[in-house]
């Protein structure tokens, strides 16, 4: 199912192309490494993608030169809506927009999922996912983490406890779990808010 961006962008693969770049100005790749990396395995979306990055080279979004025979893509960093797309980028990247982070509810019991890092554009943090999850599926993990790789142009910096960890970390006032806290974030699951409220009066004092 269709997100409202790809709506209207057109379709998936294109708000994807865009999405992808964005998250990744500083790389230049050729066409065949643009499909691995965004998990494009069919003829169909193969055959789209291509035609989507020669439309998004005409746009002006990207530009492409050869390089050892290969036509590789860069971003256009002086496009004219650059700084309005990396926006809409940086908001995508959030739950309800990120549709596959809806899935961390479904990983098992989850206690705690917030996202920080590349989700929210924020460099500083030390992880883009913290979950907190009792009766973990391993399996529908690593599939998420898949897609959102996939999603995202980029590999998935996660932080993974269960609820005692949780607590026992909190307890030992945890200086990666804290920081964490502490810094910009957006809140996908929370059944533990009154141990985060407790953590900020204890820290206010």
């Amino acid at each position: 199912m269709k997100n409202e961006l790809e709506f209207l962008f057109g379709s998936r693969i294109r708000w994807r192309l865009i999405k992808f770049f964005m998250l990744n100005k500083k790389i230049s790749l050729n066409t065949n490494e643009i499909l691995e990396r965004n998990k494009f395995e069919t003829k169909t979306n193969k055959d789209e993608a291509r035609k989507v990055l020669d439309q998004l080279v005409n746009a002006k979004f990207l530009y492409s030169r050869t390089i050892k025979k290969h036509k590789a893509f860069f971003v256009n960093s002086k496009y004219s809506f650059h700084d309005e797309l990396k926006w809409l980028v940086v908001k995508s990247n959030i739950y309800p927009q990120c549709e596959q982070l809806n899935r961390v509810k479904s990983l098992g019991d989850v206690k705690l999922g917030l996202v920080s890092g590349i989700f929210i554009n924020n460099k500083k943090s030390k992880t883009d996912l913290l979950l907190v999850v009792d009766g973990l599926s391993r399996a529908k993990l690593k599939h998420l983490i898949e897609e959102l790789e996939a999603e995202m142009g980029q590999e998935i910096n996660y932080s993974l406890m269960n609820l005692e960890e949780f607590r026992y970390r909190i307890k030992m006032f945890d200086k990666f779990v804290l920081e964490i806290l502490e810094q910009p974030h957006e809140i996908i699951v929370n059944e533990v808010e009154g141990i985060i409220k407790e953590i900020k009066r204890n820290r206010r004092r």
